[in-house]
């Protein structure tokens, strides 16, 4: 067995280079750029006022100043500056030439067309042009963009990018006792839960799911499915992957020519997990058991997706302290179903007393997953641990 680190170096590796494809800001949330954005424009284009107020020339700020026009956003004040005077001027609209700050209208006392100046302002109030960005400046963040990302982008006015595209991800579930929701089971059988979780999982790392008919246990059916996968640039199959005498994926991926990177994780739930390259797409086995591929999926499948589209990110612990006291840990790392209470400093997380990888509702219950290394000493209510969040 490998650990889980490990095990995840060589997941990532199985990432293909990235497909680039161009789309409009408006369809880019989420995307990650696969080139630099670069701003078509300068923002602010011209000196900009902060405020509303008056815009002076500092070296008149103490006597009486004469207003002699005014600058709106979108109608900048085209006139001649004279000594002595000022421009009525609101928030965004140019600063005039000639002068060099704004007073806010707060500070100034206006009788008729003369103002006075009551309190000098702490700055000039002026945003200089190029502030924020100028033309030929690029923008590349090595990760997924977000609406703050789309705000600026448009700011620059980029109509389109070059991003990644969606991997396709075919999702293969596998028994002869697996019926889709809606069926009335028949006896030993029961529904597929697990080829839709792993497809939201796909989904909220970016990717695209097709989730294949359900694969009957025999190297026939299972053949078949691995040619419905085709064209796919991910195959993510469920169940089967073990080393029992009905677990055939292991056994008719190998004879379809699989290069196994690894087989079995010293971690709970999630021991044996497969991974390799099936030709030119890579492929991932995921254990059969419900919360086993469910939280495989979150740390195997999900970095995949997202290293597919050129954003190379393992997921980040965050601190909290134990509720309660726990027993020694064995010698595979643990992922324990858990809940979040609010603390004094950090959050408080209470694991489930149960941990059976067959409850759906518990994983459905849980705010988090607490980490527990191998070999983890006993520990006591209070102590500082790290977890995963599964929400959020």
């Amino acid at each position: 067995m490998i650990s889980v680190e490990q095990a995840l170096d060589y997941v990532l590796d199985l990432a293909p280079l990235v497909r680039a494809e161009q789309v409009p800001i408006a369809q880019a949330l989420g995307r990650a750029l696969a080139e630099p954005a670069v701003s078509r424009i300068t923002q602010p284009p011209f000196d900009a006022s902060a405020m509303d107020g008056y815009a002076v020339r500092l070296a008149d700020m103490n006597e009486p100043l004469t207003v002699i026009g005014e600058a709106a956003a979108g109608h900048p004040w085209t006139g001649q500056p004279v000594p002595h005077s000022a421009v009525r001027i609101f928030t965004g609209a140019p600063v005039p030439a000639g002068y060099d700050c704004v007073v806010m209208q707060e500070n100034v006392t206006r009788d008729g067309d003369r103002i006075t100046v009551n309190a000098p302002s702490a700055g000039t109030n002026i945003r200089p042009a190029g502030d924020d960005f100028r033309e030929g400046d690029s923008f590349a963040p090595a990760r997924k963009l977000t609406a703050a990302d789309i705000a600026l982008l448009a700011a620059m006015n980029v109509p389109s990018v070059t991003v990644a595209k969606r991997p396709k991800v075919a999702i293969l579930a596998g028994g002869d006792e697996l019926v889709t929701p809606g069926t009335q089971p028949k006896p030993g059988q029961i529904i597929s839960s697990n080829d839709l979780a792993i497809a939201a999982l796909v989904r909220q790392a970016g990717g695209e799911p097709h989730i294949l008919p359900i694969a009957q246990d025999t190297e026939e059916s299972l053949q078949a499915s691995f040619g419905a996968a085709a064209g796919a640039d991910l195959l993510v199959t469920i169940g089967g992957a073990s080393v029992g005498d009905h677990d055939l994926i292991g056994k008719v991926a190998a004879d379809l020519g699989l290069q196994r990177a690894f087989y079995k994780i010293a971690m709970r739930p999630g021991k044996p997990l497969m991974a390799g390259r099936l030709g030119d797409m890579p492929m991932i086995g995921l254990p059969g058991n419900p919360v086993s591929a469910i939280v495989c999926g979150i740390l195997f499948v999900q970095p995949l997706i997202s290293a597919m589209q050129g954003v190379h990110t393992r997921h980040r612990l965050l601190k909290a302290r134990l509720a309660v006291d726990l027993p020694a840990e064995g010698n595979r790392q643990h992922y324990l179903r858990a809940v979040l209470e609010e603390g004094e400093d950090l959050p408080l997380i209470r694991p489930f007393s149960s941990q059976d990888s067959a409850r759906l509702s518990l994983m459905a219950q849980s705010d988090a997953l607490l980490v527990r290394h191998a070999d983890d000493p006993a520990r006591h209510a209070g102590e500082i641990v790290s977890f995963l969040p599964l929400r959020g």
